[in-house]
């Protein structure tokens, strides 16, 4: 059976009390006066790209996975959750979004092994360590923020470029700087009990009210890097490729076949095979992070279920 039979690429609801509606490159929100409904949709992307085809339970993945660690935080720092009325939905208190991303990375992946290959010793304002390779553990993680685009590329920023452009006020920073270190350092322990390192991941807050609270999904796929921690300080001795669970596996088959995002390139064809495959790598996270069994949700119509389980909520 095609994926798409089994994934919503989209949502296209009137629901009652809606005010306004925008969709992002993975979830559709809609705001219901001063509460965020988001949908996690099937879609994927990279190199700020949605890609064609649709992945089957990923926005199920995200969805129950952002569920189970804002939960599990919630201490730490408050967070938009109000409700899962669905397994792809999300509803939650409507914040004024911070206009940067909170990055925090332990381990020298991805933007910066390439930032670091290039030469380059400074990442968003933070000295990075000579004699480092790709994969290597940082002395302790490190902080290189990103500037929320609203189209195309995410670009990084330094702290003190986001104080003296007036992005974030100094008070402000400083308490998102603490809570991003206190939620990766929680996350940390959690991955270590199953197994799994957390490389690196990202932050979004949000402010009502005057509080600040965590406004997006946490420690999913999406967001985060995973390496296998059985394993991992031989492979790197060996100089041996990581295990992970993440989304690079999709960046790097799209490099391997021609498309960084950049212009002129062609996103490839996938496969109906590759599409199953990523789906399977983002249930294997979700029950490998999570230490429980996924249970698929029925995905016969998935328009009607979601916007079926919206309405009974709302009423």
């Amino acid at each position: 059976m095609l994926p798409e039979q089994h994934a919503i690429r989209e949502s296209n609801f009137q629901l009652p009390g809606q005010t306004a509606f925008y969709r992002g490159k993975v979830r559709d929100v809609y705001t219901l006066t001063d509460q965020l409904l988001m949908i996690a949709s099937d879609r994927i992307s990279a190199f700020d790209y949605v890609l064609p085809r649709p992945i089957p339970y990923k926005g199920q993945v995200l969805n129950q996975i952002a569920d189970h660690f804002l939960k599990a935080t919630a201490d730490i720092v408050p967070n938009w959750l109000i409700a899962t009325p669905d397994p792809n939905v999300a509803v939650g208190y409507a914040c004024e979004p911070f206009r940067v991303e909170m990055v925090i990375r332990a381990y020298l992946v991805g933007h910066s092994a390439r930032v670091y290959a290039s030469g380059e010793r400074s990442l968003c304002g933070v000295s990075l360590p000579e004699g480092l390779h790709e994969n290597d553990r940082f002395p302790q993680p490190i902080i290189t923020p990103a500037t929320k685009a609203e189209e195309g590329h995410d670009e990084d920023i330094s702290r003190e470029d986001i104080m003296a452009k007036g992005i974030v006020s100094e008070e402000d920073y400083l308490q998102l700087e603490a809570y991003t270190r206190a939620l990766f350092q929680r996350g940390t322990e959690m991955a270590a009990k199953q197994g799994l390192i957390l490389v690196d991941t990202k932050y979004e807050f949000g402010k009502k009210d005057g509080k600040i609270y965590v406004i997006d999904e946490i420690h999913t796929p999406d967001s985060s890097r995973y390496f296998y921690l059985d394993g991992y300080a031989e492979r790197q001795a060996k100089g041996e490729r990581q295990k992970q669970l993440s989304k690079e596996f999709v960046r790097e088959w799209l490099i391997e076949n021609g498309f960084q995002g950049k212009e002129g390139q062609t996103i490839p064809d996938m496969s109906d095979e590759f599409v199953w495959e990523i789906s399977n790598r983002y249930i294997e996270l979700y029950e490998r992070i999570t230490g429980t069994d996924f249970v698929k949700a029925d995905t016969e119509d998935i328009q009607e279920r979601i916007e079926r389980n919206i309405l009974n909520w709302l009423n």
